[in-house]
């Protein structure tokens, strides 16, 4: 059986979810932003990869969407799990890209260290 954890609040701008099985903590998922109804955030347990971010419609999941970003400012769609539709893909990654700096600052402190990039 699954149980979920309530956010705990980090700042005014972050939230950090966890879950847990059967009282076990599994993730703690920075929470960066909520847009449109879509939880914007890193999976703990990546810092090896490349830039990414990954977009839930509501609680965080494994399998949410997943965004790379690129050197140049841009973004790539790396996987769809949260079944986004076309025009919402376009609005988070217009949201995404608008907030590459941000992003790529709280990905340095988060795992505390240097970015790779997508390509």
């Amino acid at each position: 059986m699954m149980t979920w954890r309530i956010s705990i609040r980090l700042s005014t701008t972050t939230r950090r979810s966890s879950f847990g099985l059967r009282g076990k903590l599994l993730r703690i998922m920075p929470r960066l932003f909520l847009f449109q109804g879509f939880a914007i955030f890193f999976w703990t347990g990546e810092n090896g990869e490349p830039i990414h971010v990954h977009v839930a419609k509501g609680r965080p999941s494994p399998n949410a969407t997943k965004i790379w970003l690129t050197r140049n400012g841009g973004c790539v769609l790396a996987s769809n799990g949260s079944r986004l539709t076309k025009r919402e893909l376009a609005d988070v990654m217009d949201f995404i890209m608008v907030n590459y700096g941000y992003i790529c600052r709280r990905w340095r402190e988060y795992f505390h260290g240097d970015i790779s990039f997508y390509k």
